[in-house]
């Protein structure tokens, strides 16, 4: 038998336990009703999860197993080298990610699939145990209400294909929980600890839960102390561990942040709120919309928090203020200024409330908060349900609202209803909690299903791992050279992130983090993208594979195309500081250093034996030789530019290039001599290292002894190169060496913008960490001073919590 003392604890375990079960129960249901992927045939991988997110992930395997190309701060295998702490930080901070590597590389898309339903499952119970912490109550009422917030409509719809949102779902619960703790003076350190957690794991969201974990703590310590001086003290204990668990994280927040400054400008618009037809009916269970927040939280939950202004046996200025903060989050869902403070003062690329699970969250703990003094009363329930039937009303006028939608409001309402009044009447409780969770299983079921046939409708899908891709991996596998030279998995691409899915070193990258300098340069050169120059595609050309070192290559049909390409570092002639011009074959020479182009012999028409290149970035349509097949260009400006196109060996005349469209108002071709490429290959492998070795983050060459000019490193020359002590120069984009007389060595190293700083900001943060253990003892000396009739008689302490 228990004690006592342990049996609360032990009843929020069992209510945490309870929320986390339904959460993975209701998740698992909805997937399975809709057919996707791990328990149907369609795919799951929609948008960025399939385009970004599960190669990431994929990336991370290979590095806790010892395969991937670079480290923690380098990637080998992306836009020919690119920064990867920025990414992890981003992308992969959360602990929880690299539990993927305990599952076969070939069952990627099912391990990030687990991820996720565990990250959702915990942000569940999290909840379920803060709930505890404010107030006792049932432990099965808390799992309810818990899983409710891990259930609502951002979770299951949004984050869902955004796994690393679902930190930040984690996140609020448990910084609210540290706000808890400042309230009652105790573990200062493991708030900051738990702090930096929160903002490694992901910190875009972990700054909107931390806003909301914030004004949470305000209701808290109004409702909880009285006067300014002990509220003050309140606010600045929870401040301290705050602030120096951001500080901790600053190792990865500081490249993050100057690795977006440098990132390729994304799409920005102006903020327009949706009608409010369209909020009401998000609301409602079973409706989707990409470009409106999804503030499904179960009809049981938003019953409590309907009938609380009306609940007349909690305190009055509980119920104010929990209703009050809930309106206001929902009115800042709205308004422009509030939307930016939200979205760290940027309109975000994409859907634009993703700090809707804050709102949730208030709206659960607001409901925990209408069942302090018992559930409401029937009056109070029908005042409830009333404001509930005007907010479906009120969606009527919605096109997202559906008959099924609706049925399942109504359903769920009057059964929600007929079991809180059960409950008040002291009924029997398990019939009661067992209708409670039938209504929030089906409605979270249908609405996860709904998403489903939502984002298959209207977003891009990528298939699971299967076939294709083992043998495109087996194939590049077997290619492999590095770093002698680079092996691309080629176009057409199964993710914007092929190098980091399947393997070798390629050109793509997608990445919010994707640098300006890439795809100025790869621009420059012909290479065609998606996302708005974020997602940087492989550029199919034999003169920029001999640039690049791209010595295999995967063709559409499977195979390998080998060639003969110079090292990873050349040597350039002396001269003036060369720059790009308009033509893509002009500024491919210029970096190739020779001459290997030629116009056409007639308008249209490349002389026999050479090969045809087609440069035409807003086309979108097919173009072909006359005796040749049809090649699609996706030119779609400004989301997508037409990468330059071989149109494979001109025969002559009979080899005219024709649109099977309208001629784009910008368009050239041009024909590749291989002779002349051949010789210009020769000539910097004559002249190029003798021998290149590469480290987790870093080159070191030995060149010829009679080498002058510049020292060429095929690498991008994004910020955080740096060559013989000093910032690395650039040649045409690439990172470049000038080269001192005798000079035959030279070593070139990455280190990210910022990691530095960082580091020292993080020691400074943990030296300041007693700071924080004095300021709470302080607390504590005061409150038994002070003694307890100096607390008010506020809710919490009311229900024995601070005691």
């Amino acid at each position: 038998m228990s004690t006592p003392h342990r049996s609360p604890r032990r009843r929020s375990l069992l209510g945490s336990a309870l929320a986390a079960l339904l959460t993975a129960v209701a998740v698992g249901a909805g997937d399975a009703a809709a057919r996707v992927f791990p328990y149907g045939p369609r795919h799951r991988s929609v948008n960025d999860l399939g385009n970004q997110f599960v190669p990431f992930h994929a990336h991370l395997w290979d590095l806790l197993h010892g395969r991937a190309r670079g480290g923690l701060l380098l990637n080998w295998q992306s836009g020919y080298g690119t920064g990867f702490l920025p990414d992890l930080g981003t992308y992969l901070g959360s602990p929880l990610s690299a539990l993927v590597a305990l599952f076969p590389r070939a069952d990627i898309d099912l391990a990030v699939y687990a991820v996720t339903v565990l990250k959702t499952a915990l942000a569940a119970a999290a909840m379920a145990w803060l709930l505890r912490t404010h107030h006792r109550g049932p432990w099965w009422a808390a799992g309810l209400l818990g899983a409710s917030y891990g259930l609502c409509g951002w979770s299951v719809i949004e984050a869902a294909y955004n796994p690393m949102w679902l930190d930040g779902l984690i996140a609020f619960p448990l910084l609210c929980l540290t706000g808890e703790w400042a309230l009652r003076s105790r573990r200062p350190v493991p708030a900051a600890l738990v702090t930096a957690l929160c903002w490694t794991a992901n910190f875009y969201t972990a700054y909107m839960a931390t806003l909301g974990a914030a004004l949470v703590l305000l209701v808290r310590v109004v409702l909880t102390r009285e006067g300014a001086r002990q509220r003050l003290a309140a606010v600045g204990r929870a401040a301290v561990p705050t602030a120096l668990g951001i500080a901790l994280a600053a190792p990865v927040l500081l490249p993050l942040f100057l690795s977006t400054g440098r990132a390729y400008p994304g799409w920005s618009k102006e903020f327009r709120p949706v009608p409010w037809a369209d909020l009401f009916a998000r609301l409602l269970p079973g409706t989707y919309s990409f470009s409106s927040p999804a503030l499904f939280v179960g009809t049981g939950t938003l019953l409590l928090v309907a009938a609380l202004p009306f609940h007349r046996a909690v305190p009055a200025r509980a119920r104010l203020c929990w209703t009050g903060l809930a309106a206001a989050v929902a009115l800042s869902l709205q308004w422009a200024p509030t939307h930016l403070a939200w979205h760290l003062f940027a309109t975000p690329n994409g859907s634009p409330y993703r700090q809707t699970f804050v709102l949730a969250g208030i709206l659960v703990v607001a409901a925990w908060s209408a069942l302090a003094a018992g559930p409401p009363r029937p009056r109070a329930l029908a005042a409830g349900a009333g404001l509930l039937a005007a907010a479906a009303l009120g969606a009527y006028g919605s096109t997202l609202v559906t008959g099924w939608a609706y049925a399942l409001f109504a359903a769920g309402l009057a059964l929600s209803a007929a079991a809180w009044w059960a409950l008040r009447r002291r009924g029997p409780v398990l019939p009661a909690a067992g209708l409670l969770l039938v209504v929030l299983l089906a409605q979270a079921a249908a609405t996860t299903a709904f998403g489903h046939k939502g984002k298959l409708g209207g977003l891009d899908d990528y298939p699971s791992w299967g076939p294709a891709h083992t043998a495109r991996a087996t194939a590049l596998a077997a290619a492999e050279g590095w770093p002698a030279y680079r092996t691309d998995p080629g176009r057409p691409a199964l993710s914007g992130n092929d190098p980091l899915l399947l393997g070798g070193e390629g050109g793509s990258y997608y990445s919010s983090h994707t640098p300006e300098v890439l795809t100025r340069t790869m621009a420059a050169l012909g290479a065609g993208w998606t996302s708005r120059g974020r997602s940087v595609q492989s550029l199919d050309n034999p003169v920029t594979d001999a640039v690049f070192a791209v010595g295999a290559r995967l063709t559409p049909d499977g195979t390998v195309r080998r060639a003969v390409v110079p090292p990873l570092v050349t040597v350039r002639p002396p001269g003036p500081p060369p720059a790009y011009g308009d033509s893509p074959f002009a500024n491919q020479e210029l970096l190739l250093g020779s001459r290997v182009y030629e116009d056409p012999a007639a308008p249209g028409v490349c002389r026999a034996g050479t090969e045809a290149f087609l440069w035409a970035p807003e086309y979108n349509a097919t173009a072909r030789l006359a005796d040749g097949p049809a090649f699609r260009l996706g030119g779609n400006a400004p989301r997508n530019r037409a990468a330059l196109q071989p149109m494979g060996l001109s025969r002559g005349p009979s080899s005219a290039l024709l649109f099977d469209a309208a001629p784009p108002p910008r368009w050239a071709l041009s024909c590749l001599d291989r002779s002349r490429l051949d010789a210009a290959v020769a000539a910097l492998r004559a002249g190029g290292a003798t021998s290149v070795r590469v480290g987790a983050s870093g080159v070191r060459a030995t060149l010829p002894p009679d080498a002058r000019g510049t020292a060429v490193l095929a690498v991008p020359a994004t910020a955080g190169w740096s060559c013989e002590g000093r910032p690395a120069a650039a040649h045409l984009g690439l990172v470049a060496v000038p080269l001192r007389p005798g000079r035959t060595e030279i070593a070139c190293s990455y280190r990210p913008p910022g990691l530095v700083p960082g580091l020292a900001v993080a020691g400074a943060a943990l030296l300041l960490l007693p700071l924080a253990v004095r300021l709470s003892g302080r607390g504590r000396r005061r409150r038994r001073a002070d003694g307890p009739s100096a607390r008010p008689p506020a809710e919490a302490e009311k229900a024995g919590v601070l005691a």
